[in-house]
């Protein structure tokens, strides 16, 4: 950040070769100097070629451990007594446990009351001592989460007046949006036996 604040030139005294976007590289016209500073990249010193011969890891080898420790994992946290989910529907996060009541902020199309709903879209599975975050989600053959449809309800009227200044019209506005209802009544950490 220090660097995109100084000059070229200020820089340039110190010892320091920085292309600067806030200045041009090109001398003013009233300048009688015609000496440009040079911007071409610093030669390579020693220490940055110690910090060249060091390879990183392959990004392959790291998510099979990950994995492997997760499914290892898992057995301590289907052994606690009760579990959390973040599930996500049509992008709307819900933090919910066994027999929660959720409110969705819209309607589900094609649905009716009684129907159980299969939820596979979480980023967040818990309990008490034990977390497993997705990236962006966790695998569907890891947990079960099922939901029932409650009831299709729509929220109390409301009434709003919109007026505009120095007018005498007062407009009025009128919402009732519908919304869905679901109760969790399945919430289970499996064993994940199907991908080993």
């Amino acid at each position: 950040m220090l660097q995109r604040i100084l000059r070229p030139t200020l820089l340039a005294a110190a010892g320091r070769r920085v292309l600067s976007p806030l200045w041009p590289a090109v001398a003013a016209p009233f300048s009688t100097s015609t000496a440009v500073p040079d911007l071409a990249p610093a030669p390579a010193t020693t220490t940055s070629t110690a910090t060249t011969t060091a390879t990183p890891p392959p990004p392959s080898a790291s998510p099979p451990s990950s994995k492997a420790e997760t499914l290892r994992l898992l057995p301590l946290l289907r052994a606690q007594p009760q579990h959390y989910i973040t599930i996500h529907i049509h992008s709307f996060p819900f933090l919910v446990t066994l027999g929660d009541t959720i409110t969705l902020p819209f309607r589900l199309k094609n649905i009716i009351p009684g129907q159980t709903l299969r939820l596979t879209h979480a980023s967040i599975l818990g309990s008490r001592d034990y977390t497993l975050k997705g990236s962006p989600w966790i695998d569907e053959k890891l947990f079960s989460c099922r939901a029932a449809v409650v009831e299709e309800t729509r929220e109390p009227m409301r009434v709003k007046k919109k007026t505009k200044r120095r007018q005498r019209k007062i407009k009025t506005v009128k919402s009732k949006h519908p919304y869905t209802v679901l109760r969790i009544k399945e919430l289970e950490v499996l064993g994940g036996e199907e991908e080993a």
